[in-house]
């Protein structure tokens, strides 16, 4: 098992041993690629193999790794005062940033990573609510910027139609579209790599007991679709509040239902060719877990398969866990990056690190 040493002048390092409790089919390893990453949120991967890291503290740090033995070679923190930047996208050498109200550009990257460069502001009109403001941001397939924005709310009746969005713009900034409504809190999506078509994760409300709602796995194949919230959650409940007098059929229902408050976070296809063929074009999502449910749930990784038109979710099944010993927990999967050797990174903000998962046969 690769172990990454302590970097100099940091903290002490999680117990090794807690690796050893996260359970994997069979010919798969999972190795820290990085340590003592405070918070460590969403990913991206410079043209040159860095991997950036966001954060919902105040900074962003990037993590080389340049003789490529699946380690990163130390820990740089790009930027550091900003207003929960968890959102990183990498575009034609520059790094996009995602606060709350802004996103930010830093120009000519790996060649500055250690001079605190300045951003260009790309666009600063975003709401400023902190309640599920935080942005998972990522360049599609069309070459725009994608960026939701969360319900200002558990559940409630946003005064400003850009909230509970998911939006496009132009990589200047300009073009602000809104592409799905009607989504509560996104913190991840990705395109198919068989047709193009946008899937995103979803939060569902709390405080409906335990078991309900589901968290969603959507399907968005065209802009403008609508998938409820405030109105219908998982589908197919109505709110007891909002919903009344509305058609669940109204709304766009998700592709699959996941867990009940699981916090299904930063999912991706998986486009990669190191692990078994079976995986390729299917979704891995990471389950953050439960915050308030009597039981706690999630705290792992899952796969949703899908049939051969790459359409339809035809299974969701555990792959990862092993982070929630009993009701306590010693990490939490956020976000996930193929990296070109096929191998798959997770971030984790509890346990402060990224970890690295390979298959060997």
């Amino acid at each position: 098992m690769l172990l990454l040493l302590p970097l100099a002048g940091s903290r002490p390092a999680p117990a090794p041993d807690n690796l050893a409790k996260i359970k994997l089919p069979a010919g798969f390893r999972i190795s820290y690629f990085a340590q003592n990453v405070g918070g460590a949120r969403s990913l991206a991967l410079g043209p040159d193999g860095t991997v950036y890291v966001g954060t919902r503290g105040d900074k962003v740090y990037a993590l080389p790794d340049r003789n490529k033995d699946g380690r990163a070679d130390e820990l740089v923190t790009v930027a550091a005062g900003l207003n929960e930047p968890n959102g990183v996208a990498v575009r034609n050498g520059a790094l996009y940033v995602g606060e709350i109200s802004r996103i930010l550009r830093y120009d000519n990257i790996a060649a500055r990573l250690k001079q605190k460069p300045k951003p260009v502001v790309v666009y600063d009109q975003l709401p400023d609510k902190e309640h599920h403001g935080w942005k998972y941001i990522s360049f599609g397939p069309d070459g725009k910027l994608y960026v939701p924005v969360g319900a200002p709310c558990n559940v409630c009746l946003p005064e400003e139609p850009i909230f509970a969005t998911i939006n496009r713009m132009n990589p200047d900034g300009t073009g602000l579209e809104t592409v799905a409504y009607g989504v509560r809190n996104s913190v991840g999506f990705d395109w198919s790599p068989v047709d193009k078509a946008l899937w995103f994760t979803d939060n569902g409300r709390d405080m409906l007991g335990d078991d309900r709602p589901a968290d969603e796995l959507n399907r968005a194949p065209t802009p403008g679709l609508h998938f409820g919230f405030p109105y219908v959650f998982q589908g197919d409940i109505l709110d007891p509040q909002f919903g009344r007098g509305k058609a669940v059929t109204t709304y766009t229902p998700p592709a699959r239902k996941l867990g009940p408050h699981v916090a299904a976070l930063g999912m991706k296809f998986y486009t990669g060719k190191m692990f078994p063929a079976a995986y390729r074009n299917q979704i891995f999502i990471p389950e953050h877990g439960s915050w308030n449910r009597s039981s706690k749930l999630g705290y792992r990784i899952t796969l949703v398969r899908l049939d051969a038109t790459g359409k339809k979710a035809t299974s969701y099944e555990t792959f990862a866990s092993g982070w929630l010993q009993g009701q306590s927990s010693w990490g939490r999967p956020v976000a996930l990056l193929v990296l070109p050797d096929g191998s798959l990174l997770v971030s984790d903000d509890q346990n402060d690190c990224v970890y690295r998962i390979s298959y060997a046969g």
